[in-house]
């Protein structure tokens, strides 16, 4: 296994970077913005971290489901249209995904691990991967464990990690595209950047990664229409530097979980 996937980077760049600077969501954001060799420290060793812990919850995920899950049930959904299997995985990661989310935002020691992410003042395509690893493989873990005990096959479960991954990256950059009417099915950089907005109205919304309409379900979602976050980020303390951010939110709390966004006058 590479350390470093570099022409999946060069690719992803080669991607955003024009599509940030020919329509940009905030036309005032630098390329060379604050706190870009952070984000970019993450790139290389956080995605290191996570690569290695996802392909040894693959192969147990694939091994626990072979072995819990009847084979006559296996064979049945394995055979459903590949479409079908997709369209159900994406529905059943997202449910998952938005319960841990909302866990990770309820529950101050998750809390202050998620933090990390919302530290983000620059939302860009890079900046999304400013995440503390026990995050996300604690996230991946929760939310693919019931795919792989479905049955479903494996070209259908890789297909769904491919979407998971360049949806994230869509949803964080610094991109203008408006969905319109389907704004509140497929989600998109409308939608989540109001939930790293560091503004009263936007606190604890908009939870689901790609089925925005799982939080009009639950009653979180919030984007309103021709308006735009005025800043990101949060008023939780959280370090600047990669390794004091690895290390940090796994210390423990000195003080009570402080309120994570402004809550206004």
């Amino acid at each position: 296994m590479e350390l470093f996937d570099f022409s999946k980077f060069l690719f992803s760049a080669a991607v955003f970077i024009p599509l940030e600077r020919l329509i940009p969501r905030n036309k005032h954001q630098r390329l060379l913005r604050p706190l870009l060799q952070l984000d970019l420290a993450h790139v290389l060793f956080t995605g290191l971290v996570i690569r290695v812990a996802s392909i040894a919850f693959v192969i147990t995920g694939v091994s626990i489901g072979a072995k819990l899950t009847p084979s006559a049930w296996i064979d049945s959904v394995s055979s459903l249209p590949l479409i079908v299997q997709l369209l159900a995985i994406i529905v059943v990661v997202d449910l998952g995904f938005y319960l841990v989310h909302r866990l990770f935002h309820e529950i101050p020691a998750l809390w202050r691990i998620h933090a990390i992410h919302h530290s983000i003042e620059d939302m860009d395509w890079l900046a999304g991967h400013r995440v503390h690893p026990v995050d996300q493989i604690f996230t991946r873990t929760m939310t693919y464990t019931p795919v792989f005990m479905l049955g479903f096959s494996d070209t259908a479960i890789y297909i769904s990690f491919l979407i998971y991954h360049w949806q994230s990256l869509f949803i964080h950059s610094n991109v203008n595209i408006d969905l319109g009417p389907f704004r509140w099915l497929a989600a998109s950089p409308e939608f989540h950047h109001w939930h790293h907005a560091n503004e009263k109205e936007a606190l604890d919304k908009n939870f689901a990664g790609q089925l925005p309409f799982i939080d009009v379900l639950f009653g979180t979602s919030f984007m309103p229409l021709n308006r735009r976050p005025k800043r990101y980020g949060t008023d939780t303390p959280t370090p600047t530097t990669y390794l004091a951010q690895m290390i940090e939110p796994l210390r423990p709390a000195k003080t009570p979980h402080p309120d994570h966004i402004t809550q206004g006058p």
